[in-house]
């Protein structure tokens, strides 16, 4: 199983890093795990402009990487729990995440995914829900694999 998640976020190495490489360290006993980091001129200036142009210019961004099974990350999206989660990973070999920016997703584009995942009705910074995220991830595969770490 190869597992992507893509966030609209400037890349940096701050003290989220190590956490980050934590996870994935765990999930890659399970599952092969990428994490990409999309930000540009074009969604800057976007974001500068206006909400519409900048959940246009991800729209934009993400729409190369609709491949496999896609997951969006949204508050308003389903709300499951671990064991719902995990079951996510039945028979998936290609599992797409996407985090959108500060102005979150165009409501016409989250119909192109084949799920759409509150991890909380809490607003998260983008670094707080992506280790939320991998957290799950993580517990959602040790459940798929009766690993202990999910009790």
């Amino acid at each position: 199983m190869k597992i992507r998640v893509y966030s609209i976020e400037k890349s940096s190495r701050d003290e989220y890093a190590p956490v980050f490489e934590k996870l994935k360290k765990m999930i890659q006993k399970y599952a092969l795990i990428e994490e990409i980091e999309i930000f540009d001129k074009k969604i800057s200036k976007a974001q500068n402009s206006s909400a519409i142009m900048a959940k246009s210019s991800y729209t934009q961004a993400f729409m190369p990487y609709m491949k496999g099974f896609n997951i969006a990350l949204d508050p308003e999206g389903k709300s499951v729990d671990s064991f719902e989660f995990s079951n996510i990973f039945d028979n998936i070999q290609n599992l797409n995440f996407f985090i959108a920016g500060a102005y979150g997703f165009d409501r016409d584009f989250l119909k192109k995914f084949d799920m759409v995942v509150s991890l909380s009705a809490l607003t998260l910074s983008h670094k707080v829900a992506k280790i939320v995220l991998l957290e799950q991830i993580f517990r959602g595969l040790s459940i798929k694999h009766s690993h202990p770490y999910h009790k």
